[in-house]
């Protein structure tokens, strides 16, 4: 064999040993499988830290949106949420907030956006991962009790001021209770003028003083002076004695020198309205407290009149009062044998800060505070030396102490030896209670007390005259008259001066009053202790001027220590913008049957 064969022969040995040699093989097959389990494990890496901060991000999310939608935070919601977005050092970037606020819930829903960079998957041309998270919490109360504190003053029979009154405030009860099938809204009304009329029915409920009988003109009056001390808290006893207040006309004059004969009785006008008495004899007036019947509400609303003063702090303290779980036994009572309370209302008011109860006042005025006029204590009820006779025009006569003398007559040719009671009709002095009549010799008699022997004079026949409680003078006289005819006349002799002097003495025994500063004291301790309970207050201040604008405002419910913002829960309106106050009010209680 030649070397050129051999050498053939070698290399296809060689090339056929190396064909048939299988070590090594696995190399590169190993290294395809471990670049796929490496880019496998990053992708792993990847996955997990976008997962990781997605998580926190949603995380931090959930708890700020559940502390922003407790109607309990009086922070702003969105700020609320940017607060925890910014200390919890997440990454992420906070896109949204919306919040939707009704009066008895609170929606807050959150959106945030968090990228994530790669290491491994950039590879693979994807350099980041995205994730759009959203978050919502909600909280809601179910029961809602409304308190609708509106102003009847005089001053709201003004134009058509009186009717858009009642046009929005029915159209905010068909709002509000529209669709609520399960009776968890109920509403009272509390007109307000000088004084709250809160009707027989609450009238009972109270330990009522100095009353008045509600017969003939005085039927359906029925109002408490309430003192200043029951202005701090939301609460009023039942038990404490309350003076009601006296049908007495302080405010009319009447023509003092010729009008001796007879007095100048309290008269009502062509609609049955006395415009200067501080609570009115009329039914339209009374209080209607937790009711959900539309048209009881709206017929109640629709009966109101306009007449008398203006006391803010009285229309908010009653307002309160029905909110004020402390009033529970009084709505019990009125739920039950069909009293005007629905037996399905008979737990209300529910405890403050029931979580499942929201408490709402909607405060509404056109003025300000008027001094408030009352009657002081010795002239409210009980005897007065007051008399009439039982005939004969009945003519009135006054007994005065300071005209008993039992030592010295007081004409020679008398033998009375005391003439202590004055006969306006006749400007003169009689030894007895006039009755039509001069009276005879034999009829004279001693008086040896300062004061009018009533449990002798009452009883004789013959002295033929009444002698009158004060509840009956003032139903039967205005305290302008008394004052002059039966003590400036009688005690101020022949002097112009002293006559007026007297009569200004009596007007004030009479009366007294309190200032509107002191007035807009009570209220705004009244809101602040509503406020301080959790109690929502909306305020309107209707064509109100300064003075009744500031007060609605600040008692409305604003942020700590500040006034209500305009169009939140303060509104000031004018003409037929009080229906879009209302409304705007309603709309919040509407939004409660929203679903997401």
């Amino acid at each position: 064999m030649s070397d050129r064969q051999t050498l053939r022969a070698t290399c296809a040995s060689r090339v056929q040993s190396f064909t048939r040699d299988e070590s090594g093989v696995v190399a590169p097959l190993m290294l395809v499988f471990f670049f796929l389990m490496l880019l496998i494990g990053g992708l792993a890496v990847d996955l997990m830290r976008f997962e990781t901060k997605r998580v926190a991000l949603q995380q931090t999310m959930d708890r700020a949106t559940l502390a922003a939608a407790s109607l309990e935070n009086s922070l702003a919601p969105e700020d609320v949420v940017r607060s925890y977005m910014d200390t919890s050092g997440v990454d992420g970037v906070l896109d949204n907030v919306r919040v939707v606020t009704a009066m008895n819930a609170r929606i807050v829903e959150a959106r945030a956006s968090v990228r994530s960079k790669n290491y491994f998957m950039s590879m693979m041309e994807t350099p980041h991962l995205d994730a759009n998270n959203r978050s919502e919490a909600e909280q809601r109360i179910t029961n809602v009790e409304i308190s609708l504190v509106l102003d009847i003053s005089g001053s709201m029979d003004t134009g058509s001021k009186i009717a858009n009154l009642k046009s929005a405030a029915s159209e905010f009860i068909d709002t509000v209770l529209a669709n609520d099938n399960e009776n968890k809204i109920s509403i009272s009304i509390v007109p307000y003028n000088g004084q709250v009329n809160i009707g027989p029915t609450l009238f009972s409920k109270f330990n009522v003083v100095a009353r008045h009988g509600n017969t003939g003109t005085r039927a359906n009056s029925y109002c408490l002076d309430l003192p200043s001390s029951t202005f701090a808290t939301t609460e009023l006893s039942r038990t404490t004695p309350l003076p009601q207040t006296p049908f007495v006309d302080h405010w009319s004059s009447v023509d003092r020198p010729n009008s001796s004969t007879d007095a100048v009785k309290p008269e009502p006008d062509d609609d049955g309205l006395y415009v200067n008495m501080w609570c009115q004899p009329n039914a339209a007036t009374y209080v209607m407290v937790h009711e959900n019947d539309p048209a009881k509400l709206k017929a109640h609303i629709n009966n109101l009149i306009a007449v008398g003063a203006t006391s803010i702090d009285l229309g908010m303290k009653w307002g309160m009062l029905f909110l004020d779980p402390s009033s529970r036994s009084i709505t019990e009572e009125m739920a039950r044998g069909g009293g005007p309370v629905p037996t399905y209302f008979a737990d209300r008011p529910a405890q403050f800060r029931d979580p499942e109860t929201l408490k709402i006042i909607v405060l509404m005025t056109d003025g300000e505070n008027f001094q408030k006029e009352e009657t002081n204590d010795l002239y409210r009820a009980g005897p007065s030396p007051i008399w009439r006779s039982t005939s004969r025009g009945n003519p009135w006569s006054v007994f005065h102490a300071s005209r008993v003398n039992n030592g010295v007559n007081d004409d020679a040719d008398d033998l009375c030896r005391s003439k202590p009671y004055y006969v306006p009709s006749l400007n003169a002095w009689h030894s007895r209670p006039y009755n039509g009549t001069t009276p005879a010799n034999s009829e004279c008699y001693q008086v040896s007390t300062s004061t009018a022997d009533t449990s002798d004079l009452a009883t004789r026949a013959r002295i033929g005259a009444n002698r009158l409680n004060w509840q009956d003078v003032w139903a039967e006289a205005r305290s302008d008259w008394v004052a002059w005819q039966l003590y400036g006349r009688a005690l101020g002799g022949t002097s112009s001066s002293s006559r007026t002097s007297h009569y200004n003495t009596w007007k004030a025994n009479f009366r007294s009053f309190t200032q509107p500063a002191e007035m807009n004291t009570r209220l705004n301790q009244m809101c602040s202790a509503a406020k301080a309970q959790g109690v929502w207050i909306y305020g309107i201040a209707f064509e109100a001027p300064q003075g009744g604008a500031t007060a609605i405002r600040r008692c409305a419910t604003g942020r700590e220590g500040q006034s209500a913002e305009e169009g939140t829960y303060y509104f000031d309106a004018s003409g037929l913008e009080i229906r879009t106050a209302f409304r705007a009010i309603a709309s919040n209680l509407s939004q409660l049957r929203l679903t997401q």
